[in-house]
């Protein structure tokens, strides 16, 4: 592949347009809109979304997790704590989410702090995931160096092994983050990249919005 094969690659966004007369009244109650448009039009894993933390010396990192609650509160989703998100978090909890719902020609970008969920939460999500994800969050030690996948498969068997047919309980580094938006931005592309984004920003207990240009 050459530059110019990246360069000439274009498509031009036509499925439609965002006016600030679609907007609902507050961006979470347009999020599961929007949301529901993107299960019903089929799209692989659509809470499937980006986080974008920094370190405390602002050393960037992105990663996608999938989105595993939404309210009034925020967005929420889970984790292994001392993995590097985990670890950014906690000690700076500005972050960023990112849904790329492409074949929509849509974008919702969140921006916001984290803040850890209560053990009652961890333990009752944890308590509802498949027996392979419980297994899987005692052998992987998230983001640490391992010497091949035969550790990881070892781990994995060792772990089978030791709670058998028995509850998994929820490991100790095992918790989750429910993001408090300050912002949220709808992007609809539009023809000629002249594309919507309307943007709620936190106004004191409500939203204002605005739109920006393209």
């Amino acid at each position: 592949m050459t530059s110019d094969d990246l360069a000439s690659r274009r498509e031009d966004y036509a499925r439609g347009g965002l006016a600030e007369s679609d907007l609902a009244d507050d961006p979470i109650t347009m999020f599961e809109r929007w949301y529901a448009d993107a299960v019903d039009a089929g799209l692989h894993e659509p809470n499937a979304v980006a986080v974008a933390t920094a370190s405390v010396d602002a050393g960037p990192s992105v990663r996608f997790v999938l989105l595993k609650g939404v309210s009034s509160e925020g967005f929420v989703f889970y984790t292994n704590l001392a993995s590097r998100k985990g670890r950014e978090l906690l000690a700076n909890p500005r972050c960023a989410l990112l849904f790329p719902w492409h074949p929509l020609e849509r974008q919702v970008r969140v921006e916001g702090h984290a803040t850890e969920l209560s053990r009652a939460e961890v333990e009752a999500y944890f308590a509802a995931r498949p027996r392979g994800s419980q297994l899987g969050a005692w052998a992987s030690h998230q983001s640490t160096v391992v010497s091949g996948r035969a550790e990881l498969d070892e781990a994995y068997a060792a772990v089978a092994a030791r709670f058998d047919d028995g509850d998994v309980p929820v490991p100790d580094e095992w918790g989750g983050f429910r993001v408090r938006p300050e912002t949220v931005e709808f992007w609809q592309g539009r023809t000629g990249r002249m594309h919507d984004r309307l943007v709620y920003r936190r106004s004191g207990s409500g939203w204002a919005t605005e739109r920006l240009a393209p």
